[in-house]
């Protein structure tokens, strides 16, 4: 095989595992570089209606990743509502994303979930990407749980709930504190006061 040969395959076997991620801007960017690189290869091959298409498709991926690194960090693009922590709702999407929760905060139980606590879900048009779950302790609000789902997991739309910090204060919070067992906690990106604790994250409010 030819190093020629092997770019080509190379090209196509990356295209093939954009295609299997989950998390969109993840995505996306595979895609755009599986796509230049079969622009490149096409067109040393002279396979021009593949160069063609190859630069289509790494066009509408540039688009996307733009349109969402724009928004990213924007309030017109990701909206808090603040729900019952028994809404029938939110229950349905504890349950549905059980595993994936468990994977990323094993010490959360959704059915220690109490009236008292203060839940939030993060939307992004009419999908929800994100659910934080407060639980008073005095004057500090302990995260029982902070998750996004797979598809938005390259971002952190919690973000937009830590935003909120004087509808927080005026409850009586004067800290936030976050669980110990956390994979891949977000708050050291966040421009927000989050500091590291041990294992775990505190914002001071």
């Amino acid at each position: 095989m030819s190093l020629l040969d092997a770019f080509g395959w190379f090209g196509s076997a990356l295209l093939i595992v954009s295609l299997l991620q989950t998390r969109i801007l993840r995505f996306r960017l595979l895609n755009l570089a599986a796509s230049l690189s079969l622009v490149l290869f096409n067109a040393l091959v002279g396979v021009w209606p593949m160069v063609g298409m190859n630069l289509a498709t790494s066009a509408i991926n540039v688009w996307f990743i733009a349109h969402l690194l724009r928004g990213r960090h924007d309030e017109a693009v990701y909206t808090v509502l603040e729900v019952g922590p028994s809404d029938a709702y939110l229950r349905h999407f504890l349950e549905v994303h059980a595993a994936d929760i468990a994977t990323y905060q094993p010490g959360f139980e959704a059915g220690a979930v109490t009236a008292d606590d203060l839940a939030f879900q993060v939307e992004r048009g009419d999908e929800t990407v994100g659910v934080v779950l407060l639980r008073r302790d005095g004057d500090v609000a302990r995260v029982l749980l902070d998750y996004v789902t797979p598809r938005f997991r390259d971002f952190s739309p919690g973000e937009f709930v830590w935003r909120r910090t004087d509808q927080l204060r005026a409850r009586g919070f004067r800290r936030v504190v976050t669980p110990p067992d956390m994979l891949d906690p977000y708050y050291d990106r966040l421009p927000y006061g989050f500091r590291r604790e041990g294992a775990s994250y505190a914002l001071e409010l």
